[in-house]
């Protein structure tokens, strides 16, 4: 028996409370041909069958650890140590128990604990959180949590700010009363783009959002821009895409930041086709009663044992719709898991020496580029990510190269398709790229540009 309570006048009674006349009409913004698209498949298959089909499709892909790979732009190729996979499989952390429930939930809590001091101290700020979805959600509630704090709802993206963060936050802030203002990229000169920035700041800016480094690798010194943002009294927000950086440039926290957000797939998780990823939020001590997602305490019980519980909040805030803090009440509790065994293996000493491998490999892939006849290396200063101009549509070259067995970075059109930088390409090296694989991406790259 199908569990179906409401009745057509219980729907419509619905229908009409949120101004829509049928159900359709909550699904506007997706496009009409991905609604029931026709799905062309047999009636049935046997299981070896199936299996030899979908291994078909899979070959297809070109898979990341098979050819030189220089794509980043967000998500990072790393080496994630076997020890990660068999560390997060061990039972007092691998449970299905809620941490609400703190009394069979220990090990879940003490990593979530451990996960948020790494997050603190590694981003310079007082407290972080449990974990949000990924980096662009974290990115959105940090610019709802500014206007909860500040009681003012403009917010200033900087152009450097990864264009799919951005589009989160604008998604996001639609049924909210933010008004969000986006500058324009202008990834050739980011002093310029910074300076853009500090001069659309007023005193009805709640927060200015800058990723560090840039979406197309220019490191950031933010100091100047946190300066402004605090005469208006409006908050800092920075955003790291690309945590393992943090093991050389200085903390978004020393620099002034007051609240910090970022994407910590690097560090203990893979690709992952996109994700599951693990978002950081991070803040001062004061905001920490407005800060979303949850926040794991250390505490003793009766008989004064250590213990971790969930704290500041109860259950019931993280689902209170409008007078929630925030409505993303869970968090990707097992890519943090993975993060915190890596970090732990890391150390400090050995995520600094991790930072020093991507950034020497960086120099050397920069210099290979800058002897190419018709290309032009765009930063000055960079980390792992460098932004280059070609003679011709990058997008169109990524392709001829991907067939040739070279994955190119990332065209920025497809990052902005209307931000006309249709030349542009955005590469990334980390510690997995080596001599030959740059050789490689040369080679194919000035036979591409001729």
């Amino acid at each position: 028996m199908r569990y179906l309570p409401l009745t057509d006048d219980d729907r419509a009674e619905m229908r009409a409370k949120i101004g829509i006349s049928q159900i359709d009409e909550l699904f506007k913004d997706v496009p009409k041909a991905d609604l029931n698209p026709a799905i062309d498949l047999p009636r049935y298959k046997s299981e070896m069958e199936v299996e030899r089909h979908l291994s078909k499709l899979a070959n297809k892909n070109m898979a990341a650890g098979s050819v030189p790979f220089f794509v980043g732009a967000g998500a990072y190729k790393h080496h994630v140590p076997s020890t990660v996979d068999h560390m997060i499989q061990r039972g007092e952390f691998l449970t299905a128990y809620t941490p609400y429930q703190p009394e069979i939930a220990q090990g879940t809590l003490q990593y979530v604990f451990e996960f948020q001091t790494q997050v603190a101290q590694l981003l310079a700020m007082d407290v972080a959180n449990a974990g949000m979805y990924d980096g662009s959600t974290a990115t959105a509630e940090a610019v709802m949590m500014a206007r909860r704090v500040t009681r003012k709802k403009r917010a200033v993206l900087a152009g450097g700010l990864h264009p799919h963060y951005r589009a989160v936050v604008e998604t996001t802030t639609q049924f909210t009363d933010d008004i969000v203002v986006a500058q324009p990229p202008q990834p050739a000169d980011a002093k310029a783009e910074l300076q853009a920035v500090i001069d659309a700041i007023d005193d009805t800016t709640s927060c200015v959002v800058v990723q560090n480094p840039t979406v197309a690798g220019h490191v950031l010194d933010l100091r100047p821009l946190a300066e402004v943002a605090h005469a208006h009294k409006a908050l800092l927000v920075v955003a790291v895409t690309e945590v393992v950086s943090l093991g050389l440039m200085m903390s978004p926290g020393e620099m002034g930041a007051d609240i910090v957000v970022g994407e910590g797939q690097s560090i203990g998780n893979g690709l992952n086709y996109g994700g599951p990823y693990i978002g950081l939020f991070a803040t001062n001590k004061k905001y920490v009663r407005q800060m979303p997602g949850r926040l794991c305490g250390e505490t003793v019980d009766a008989d004064g044992t250590r213990g971790f519980v969930l704290t500041l909040s109860t259950r019931e805030q993280h689902i209170r719709r409008e007078k929630a803090t925030s409505n993303i009440c869970t968090n990707s509790s097992l890519c943090s898991l993975a993060f915190t065994i890596h970090m732990t293996l890391l150390g400090e000493k050995g995520l600094r020496a991790l930072a020093k491998v991507n950034h020497k490999t960086t120099q050397t892939l920069k210099a290979a580029l800058s002897g190419i006849a018709g290309i032009d290396v765009l930063n000055d200063s960079f980390f792992n990510e460098l932004t280059v101009r070609l003679p011709k549509d990058a997008a169109d070259v990524v392709e001829e190269l991907a067939k040739g067995g070279v994955l190119a970075g990332v065209p920025f059109s497809r990052l902005d398709p209307n931000a006309g930088h249709d030349d542009l390409l955005v590469l990334a090296a980390t510690e997995m790229v080596t001599d030959e694989d740059i050789a490689a991406l040369v080679s194919a790259l000035t036979e591409a540009v001729q």
